[in-house]
């Protein structure tokens, strides 16, 4: 019997408006924990929380943590839609990678919050020869209220091909920058106010590294819709025949060491007070790959009650290449 022509979900199928089904997942200080470790975050706050009092005393999420409890889950909007996700396809297989996402946050998510999610897709554009889809997440808590939401852009076809896998950094270059996966260094850091601040200030930063293993771990953070245990993060072979040629973290992962960097000098409640934080991939993160974050201060200004920072961040390989490119608004307290 002939095989059944699969209705692929490629870019001239994808529609402004096909949605997805609602998710509902509780929070509880167990998976928040649960995803800064996976994170490589070890901050008290989130590891030992009941050692920690800040903001509210509930245990409160990784900001960045709204990728795991409102995912975005391409699959589901296009089996919503009557569609196979290119990820999902027996005959076509591929992946639509990560290109940028910016979160917006409206108030705190804590343990005990219950979330549901909604997603759609909010635009498609071609720039330069390389096709994306924009996505919408909507995250609101069990009273009703809106906790945050984000864009989310992934790569539907790729103008350039498949890229090269970059060379090895001679050990003499790299062995200064050698971090323990797992563990990510930080310089010393304190939490700043409005006034402490002024523009151009070079914030403290930290430097990351990702081999298989911690990839592996923050590709298993699953709180919502199925598991992938074949990707370009997880299956080097398939992620050979993909645009980056070999496995590479997730765009989601290099968003929380943003989110980290960030931490080091201010506190949640600037995320969770209206902050927002647009990251874009330049290059990909690979295993082994050693990246300096270091953020700077590009302004600040007052807006009524609001005291807003806007600081730009860096992400830099051993090799010099620029892997990330990100910019936060952060509404400091008083």
């Amino acid at each position: 019997m002939p095989v059944e022509r699969e209705k692929l979900w490629e870019y001239d199928a994808v529609v402004i408006g096909q949605a997805g089904t609602l998710t509902h997942v509780p929070i509880t200080a167990d998976n928040i924990r649960a995803y800064a470790l996976a994170a490589q975050h070890h901050h008290t706050r989130y590891v030992e929380p009941e050692k920690y009092t800040d903001y509210t005393q509930a245990v409160v999420a990784m900001p960045s943590m709204v990728l795991a409890y409102a995912p975005l889950l391409r699959y589901d909007i296009a089996s919503n839609n009557g569609l196979v996700a290119l990820e999902e396809s027996k005959t076509a297989r591929r992946q639509t990678p990560f290109a940028k996402c910016e979160i917006r946050w409206f108030q705190p998510v804590v343990a005990g919050d219950t979330i549901t999610a909604s997603r759609r897709v909010l635009d498609k554009y071609e720039r330069r020869g390389s096709k994306f889809v924009t996505f919408r997440v909507e995250a609101a808590n069990q009273r009703g209220d809106q906790v945050a939401e984000y864009d989310y852009t992934c790569i539907f076809e790729y103008a350039k091909g498949r890229q090269e896998v970059p060379s090895a950094a001679p050990a003499s270059e790299t062995e200064s920058l050698a971090v323990s996966p797992g563990r990510p260094v930080a310089e010393a850091a304190r939490r700043l106010t409005f006034d402490d601040v002024t523009i151009g200030d070079v914030l403290p930063g930290l430097r990351v590294t990702e081999n298989q293993e911690t990839i592996n771990r923050f590709n298993e953070v699953r709180l919502a819709g199925k598991p992938s245990s074949s990707n370009i993060h997880t299956d080097e072979a398939f992620a050979r025949q993909n645009i980056f040629g070999s496995a590479v973290n997730a765009g989601p992962a290099t968003l929380s060491y943003v989110d980290q960097v960030l931490e080091l000098s201010f506190s949640l409640r600037s995320f969770y007070n209206g902050g927002s934080l647009l990251m874009r991939a330049i290059e990909p993160f690979r295993a082994e790959d050693v990246v300096t974050m270091q953020a700077e201060v590009t302004d600040k200004r007052r807006e009524g009650r609001h005291r807003l920072v806007t600081c730009r961040i860096r992400g830099i390989n051993q090799r010099g290449d620029l892997v990330c490119l990100a910019d936060a608004i952060l509404n400091l307290p008083a």
